[in-house]
């Protein structure tokens, strides 16, 4: 069953929501700069991200240089005058595809879809970041819907958004694991990512760290109730002052009888 075309007058709507999107996206990813609650590091966030959106537009790249298509868009149909593009002048227009009406206008780099791509990157990390349930489920809703729209709007064929369904969710998959994982900000734990050998070393030393501190406060403890040495080691003080004084009394009495 095809999806029923939009038509040129309502291209705009798959737009429209990925706009939303990736503005909605944007801003909460710097929303720790605003608010108090703090679960993530910004600049840790968009390093994975920049990392799933190169790895992803990688394999886009190499799709639609070796894979060329008709472009279903009404702009790329026979007889329309945006469906050719005039020849390059120099190699600076090749590279940069008549910039910028070859990216507005372009009708090869198809498979897959770049918008998907940014899309389905943006639901999955804020699916594993984000804390509102409610806003996943229609995070999910609102990427499925810009599937449709892109169809419907034929500015891609459904290969083109299938396949970047099962793409990006296995590159993100893959490539996250290659990633140290981002550290709970909530917990007050380090501001760099580590490894699990590098944590265990740090919990070990914040545990030694926590005895020594213990051990500090008992002292100041003992300072202050003007207790400086253990309790054993007092207690053989006082029967060692005890003896002396006994030995001390016998000498004097011995020597009290010769005096007289």
């Amino acid at each position: 069953m095809a999806l029923p075309e939009l038509g040129q007058e309502k291209g705009y709507l798959s737009e429209s929501v990925f706009t939303f999107i990736f503005i909605s996206f944007l801003l909460w990813s710097f929303h720790p700069f605003i608010y108090h609650s703090k679960r993530f590091y910004t600049v840790l966030l968009w390093r994975r991200v920049l990392a799933f959106l190169v790895a992803s537009q990688f394999l886009r790249i190499i799709t639609f240089y070796s894979t060329q298509l008709p472009g279903p868009n009404y702009h790329c149909r026979e007889g329309s005058k945006l469906a050719t593009l005039p020849p390059p002048n120099s190699a600076l227009e090749v590279l940069l595809i008549n910039f910028p009406r070859g990216v507005l206008f372009g009708c090869g780099d198809l498979i897959f879809s770049s918008h998907m791509i940014f899309t389905l990157v943006f639901v999955r990390t804020y699916h594993k970041y984000g804390s509102n349930r409610l806003i996943k489920l229609l995070a999910w809703l609102m990427a499925i819907i810009q599937s449709l729209l892109i169809i419907a709007s034929r500015k891609h064929y459904t290969v083109d958004v299938v396949v970047a369904w099962y793409t990006v969710n296995l590159v993100v998959f893959f490539v996250d694991k290659k990633l140290p994982e981002m550290p709970d900000r909530t917990n007050g734990l380090s501001l760099l990512p580590v490894s699990s050998k590098d944590k265990d070393g740090w919990m070990k030393e914040e545990l030694q760290l926590h005895k020594l501190d213990s051990r500090m406060r008992d002292e100041v403890h003992k300072l202050l109730n003007g207790n400086t040495v253990d309790p054993t080691d007092r207690r053989q003080r006082v029967q060692m002052n005890g003896k002396h004084g006994e030995d001390m009394n016998h000498a004097v009495s011995d020597a009290t009888p010769n005096g007289t």
